[in-house]
């Protein structure tokens, strides 16, 4: 629900499906949908309505409390068996974007059960709390430098700031200069302030149309968002997590 609110706000949608899973924890969504018959929005159980569409955005979870961790991700494993290969086989040139829990490992699920190249399938990644760093910096040192939180979505997730500079920033703000000593500091200081700020439904459904949005106008703005990590070392080779991408219509 609050993806699909989102993305319309969003107003770059031409049409948005919404698909019900009767075995997502998201299931029931639908109905409030077909009460107030918002514009643009259809709601189905069918995945063939789906068709030819741009972007697939996928939330369906089984998480539960009562379940244990490795529970949720093999339930959700079954649960994208049903569902992935049929939405590419109905829109085989779509931009997969997977925002289910555990978002990294359910992405290369997706990637895996979908017969996609890797720069097709993303998740939501850590899109959001790069969001937040920036919003904190641009207000601690009023400046609009980009900076991105990349790594694992969990407490091991790492902070870091764009080399390129707006003209006269480095003597503005020498902490945020190329190679300066200040910066991790400055960095850590953002970061903190982040903590405790939970993913709630609303925040992550904002960040999924920040991401839509990027794709369907074709926007080239870098996110961090869950791919396919491109590891020398043949241990890592398959491994997905958060890194700066460029998104575009087609693939990133």
């Amino acid at each position: 629900m609050a993806s699909v609110m989102s993305i319309l706000a969003k107003g770059k949608v031409d049409r948005l499906v919404f698909i019900d899973v009767a075995e997502s924890s998201t299931k029931g969504g639908s109905m409030d949908l077909e009460i107030f018959n918002l514009p643009k929005v259809e709601v189905s159980k069918d995945l063939s309505a789906s068709a030819d569409s741009s972007v697939i955005v996928v939330t369906a979870n089984a998480w539960s409390n009562e379940q244990s961790y490795v529970s949720v991700v093999q339930t959700n494993v079954d649960m994208y068996r049903g569902i992935i290969p049929g939405l590419v086989r109905l829109s085989p040139n779509a931009v997969l974007l997977i925002a289910s829990q555990p978002v990294d490992i359910m992405t290369h699920v997706a990637w895996r059960q979908s017969g996609l190249p890797p720069s097709r399938v993303i998740g939501a990644g850590c899109n959001l709390d790069s969001e937040r760093l920036c919003h904190v910096l641009d207000i601690s040192i009023n400046t609009h430098k980009q900076a991105w939180v990349i790594g694992e979505l969990s407490d091991n997730k790492v902070p870091v700031l764009s080399k390129i500079l707006m003209v006269g920033a480095n003597h503005q703000h020498p902490e945020i200069a190329p190679g300066s000593k200040a910066t991790k500091p400055l960095l850590d200081r953002a970061f903190e302030m982040l903590k405790g700020r939970g993913q709630r439904s609303w925040s992550v459904g904002l960040s999924i149309a920040d991401i839509s949005h990027s794709i369907l106008v074709d926007q080239r703005k870098i996110h961090s968002v869950s791919t396919l990590a491109q590891e020398e070392d043949a241990k890592l080779r398959e491994s997905v997590t958060s890194l700066c991408a460029l998104l575009t219509q087609l693939r990133i």
